[in-house]
């Protein structure tokens, strides 16, 4: 049976052109319609075949009788029966060499299957650890889960300096996962940043336009030590680490921030507003403050005096307000390395400590910002260790947003 043979199926009604093989024993039919049917190849009869893949015939004799006859030496005719029989018999002789069926190229290829709510766009990048029992030396595999009714087209890239390197795209079908690179604990640095773009779409009929999605994630190498990092999922058999990319339509994280949602964020209210209480503060404290920009470095870091002066002239009946952003200490940051300037923000932090930590009762609101928390952790181990009458809080959210702590004299 070869692929261009007509059939016909024994145990039903039908058959057709063969055009494929699946493994040893399923052959792919061709029916009148144009689909391919798989069925067990001893189900199917060979009833025409397809001249242009008969292979070569040499020549074809009968066996000599033992006793001759006038038949001895007669050539038996060729007929599709007889060169059917010679290949199953192995008598026949061709130019073209033996090949299993399993080895021939599959083309079946199933329609993917939809699910009934799966028209909104959900998908992860995944982290799965090849022996979970080895935690800290074993390796992990990457995946991009597509859990919806679209194909995908993705691209997957990792930061390096200001530029972007693809390390893996294509298509991940609906509802499957596609596996994109294997990494071990030495590789977690290149993709502390990791860029993920994407389209969804769908094949061979209409759909519903989705915007397309480019997001950016960063990826948390100390999670890869610790087994509670990874968790069940519909995903996988084994425990898994997922990141969010789109979540039922939603980006998780998209890749462009607008710069004024950001400063509201941060800082809470209206930037104007903010603007409008920082000058008004300048203008109270402007007669007693001297220049902000010191000579060195080292002047900077020993000198916060203009904070701590500004600090005093606010007076008791308000809030104390210090903000520790570097560009609103110093005109200018030149020379500076950034554990200079953490160094600096942090002896104005004292400075300001050392003059209200008698006033029991006294508030101090120090706007350090969101950032990666390190001048935040730095206060609050102060605080802990030398400021032990203190307590502290996060501020106002709705006063200065997520990056001002509060601390309370007691």
């Amino acid at each position: 049976m070869k692929i261009g043979d007509k059939v016909r199926f024994l145990s039903e009604s039908g058959g057709g052109i063969v055009k494929g093989f699946q493994g040893r024993n399923v052959v792919l039919v061709e029916d009148e319609d144009g689909f391919d049917i798989p069925m067990p190849i001893d189900e199917c009869v060979v009833i025409e075949t397809d001249d242009y893949n008969i292979a070569k015939v040499h020549t074809v004799t009968k066996a000599p009788e033992k006793h001759p006859s006038s038949q001895a030496g007669k050539k038996e005719p060729v007929t599709q029966m007889s060169v059917s029989k010679a290949l199953s018999s192995g008598e026949l002789e061709t130019d073209e060499p033996e090949t299993d069926p399993a080895d021939r190229p599959i083309t079946f290829r199933p329609k993917p299957q939809e699910r009934k709510d799966g028209d909104k766009l959900n998908a992860f990048l995944a982290f799965v650890p090849v022996n979970s029992r080895e935690i800290s030396t074993t390796t992990f595999e990457c995946y991009v889960v597509n859990d919806c009714n679209y194909f995908i087209y993705y691209t997957y890239s990792t930061a390096e300096n200001a530029s972007w390197n693809l390390r893996s795209s294509g298509v991940v079908e609906p509802n499957t996962k596609v596996f994109v690179e294997e990494l071990r604990h030495t590789d977690l640095n290149d993709i502390e940043k990791v860029a993920i773009q994407m389209v969804a779409y769908k094949e061979d009929k209409p759909f519903g336009m989705k915007q397309p999605v480019s997001v950016v994630l960063r990826i948390d190498g100390t999670k890869f030590f610790k087994l509670h990092s990874f968790k069940d999922s519909l995903f996988f058999d084994e425990l898994a680490l997922l990141y969010d990319i789109v979540k039922d339509d939603v980006v998780a994280r998209p890749l462009v921030v607008n710069a004024e949602e950001m400063k509201r964020s941060m800082y809470g209210g209206k930037v104007e507003d903010r603007e409008e209480r920082r000058h008004a503060t300048d203008a109270r404290v402007k007669n007693v403050l001297p220049p902000k920009s010191p000579t060195s470095p080292a002047d900077m870091i020993a000198s916060p005096a203009s904070v701590f002066e500004r600090v005093k002239e606010i007076g008791k009946s308000v809030i104390v307000e210090v903000d520790l952003h570097i560009n609103e200490l110093l005109d200018s940051v030149s020379g500076m390395s950034p554990g200079e300037m953490k160094d600096y923000q942090l002896n104005v932090f004292r400075k300001v400590m050392e003059a209200h930590k008698a006033e029991k009762g006294r508030k101090i609101v120090f706007i350090h910002g969101k950032g990666d928390g390190i001048l935040r952790n730095s206060i609050i181990s102060e605080l802990k260790s030398k400021y032990k009458n203190c307590t502290y809080q996060d501020a106002s959210f709705r006063e200065y947003g997520f990056g001002a702590t509060m601390v309370i004299v007691h």
